[in-house]
């Protein structure tokens, strides 16, 4: 397997998305933010949610990375800009149908106060924002994490900024801090074990 990680191309984001789909298919706290329903395909659900997440973002605000084999995606990594930036209402507003056509009225709520509790716990100074990672059943354990990690905080350091995120296992919390991220308080507010802050410093 040859790794080549680089910016997703905007044909990308639904191959992105799927990947990250199959990396949280039983994540702790994205099921108590969507819980699975009888019947259901859980990952194109969890893709179709990724992907609206995703383009509810304003391009110049995020940053979309994927791990590739040949042409194949397998990895991705999500990274929101430091905040504020013009454009997010309207790029928000215009996945409302989608979101909520994969969530529901109720689910929509429901993710909203989760988000909501989420958002309140991160750092009032600048950063970037990991706001999901994941890399596909088939390549895991290959490094395909540490090289999308790399790759972004080459670029986050290029720019002198600092960087952020929330774990909820304590596999990746090792990833993450052989990476340079410290870890935070954990954010309480949910049923499941709560993820932890980790903050990443500026390199001088």
């Amino acid at each position: 397997m040859s790794i080549t990680v680089r910016p997703a191309s905007r044909s990308e984001v639904f191959a992105a998305a799927a990947v990250l789909a199959e990396a949280f298919a039983t994540d702790p706290v994205l099921a108590e933010i969507r819980p699975s329903r009888p019947g259901e395909q859980r990952e194109a659900v969890l893709g179709a949610l990724f992907a609206a997440l995703v383009r509810a973002v304003p391009e110049h605000a995020r940053a979309l990375d994927v791990a590739v084999d040949g042409d194949r995606v397998v990895g991705a990594a999500f990274w929101q800009a430091p905040r504020p930036h013009a454009g997010g209402t309207v790029a928000f507003l215009r996945q409302v149908p989608e979101l909520l056509r994969v969530l529901g009225v109720g689910g929509a709520f429901r993710a909203l106060r989760h988000l909501r509790r989420m958002d309140r716990a991160r750092p009032d100074a600048p950063h970037w924002y990991l706001a999901e990672i994941g890399v596909a059943a088939a390549a895991r354990g290959q490094g395909v994490g540490g090289l999308l990690l790399e790759h972004a905080l080459r670029r986050v350091d290029g720019l002198g900024a600092c960087a952020y995120l929330e774990s909820s296992t304590p596999q990746n919390r090792r990833l993450y801090r052989r990476h340079g991220f410290g870890d935070g308080a954990p954010i309480t507010g949910f049923r499941v074990a709560a993820p932890v802050s980790m903050w990443r410093p500026a390199v001088a």
